[in-house]
């Protein structure tokens, strides 16, 4: 895997790179790093897989302080396509990612083959902005969690019962969950999360001009499958495939064989 940093006037971004091949990118979730990605790269020795580093986790620099809306992380993002990479691309992200694939497919369809966008949502509504803006409050306002209760408590929105009740099966999941929130900086974290709280790109989806693929996982408490539905359907060339047993973040460690091989239907689907 080849590591490097891309500059452009507001940001440093690190970025990692490995194969060769038609481009897939990897948009990492919100407290995730690119190089995060390397067991899907794993998955596809046939194309040249890039990640990078979004403002606020890893090592990536921003030169402008937060806000930073989701509208400039797909900025950032379009710049590396163009750089280093042979666009138009397949995008694929979760989370925070899959927002960015979001505003990718509406804001830079010119270097976007294919949206494929994983854990998503649409218009934060109910539960879960509820929920993120109470994790955000408790950020801003300067409180942490001890690394041993972080683990506990964001693992049970990463993870499904079957990873939590299977001990081998936890501790293989472990280091995900702690690399994510052990030591993670609260302002940054708020800063991310703030991103995703205020994005939307439900009334622009009926325009947008390429295929987005949502993702949807059964088990996810964290972004409830039904709310990843509605961006399909909002979208003007949308598909939903949800799967079964999965939690958020199921393609790290638990079963990414799994969700490998369906984003590789989808993707071929395009070729």
């Amino acid at each position: 895997m080849r590591h490097a940093t891309f500059e452009t006037p507001g940001v440093s971004l690190h970025y990692v790179q490995q194969g060769s091949g038609p481009d897939i990118v990897w948009c990492p979730g919100g407290d995730q790093t690119g190089e995060e990605w390397e067991e899907q790269f794993g998955f596809f020795p046939d194309y040249r897989c890039t990640s990078f580093d979004p403002r606020g986790a890893g090592r990536t620099v921003s030169r402008e302080p937060p806000p930073w809306p989701i509208a400039a992380y797909a900025d950032d993002l379009a710049a590396l396509i163009r750089e280093v990479c042979d666009p138009p691309v397949a995008v694929v992200g979760l989370s925070m990612g899959a927002l960015i694939v979001q505003e990718m497919v509406l804001g830079h369809a010119d270097v976007v083959r294919l949206g494929v966008a994983m854990g998503t949502s649409g218009s934060k509504a109910g539960f879960i902005h509820e929920w993120e803006d109470a994790e955000i409050r408790f950020r801003e306002a300067g409180g942490s969690l001890p690394p041993d209760f972080a683990l506990a408590h964001y693992a049970l929105l990463m993870y499904p019962s079957e990873v939590l009740g299977d001990d081998a099966l936890w501790e293989r999941c472990k280091p995900v969950v702690a690399r994510a929130y052990a030591e993670r900086d609260g302002e940054m974290l708020a800063a991310q999360w703030q991103a995703c709280l205020d994005y939307s790109g439900m009334d622009r989806l009926p325009d947008a001009t390429r295929p987005l693929h949502v993702i949807g996982f059964e088990q996810d408490m964290q972004t409830p499958p039904a709310r990843g539905r509605l961006v399909a359907e909002a979208a003007a060339d949308g598909h939903f495939h949800l799967l079964p047993g999965m939690g958020h973040c199921s393609l790290f460690r638990h079963r990414p064989g799994a969700v490998a091989a369906k984003i590789r239907e989808i993707v071929e689907g395009h070729d």
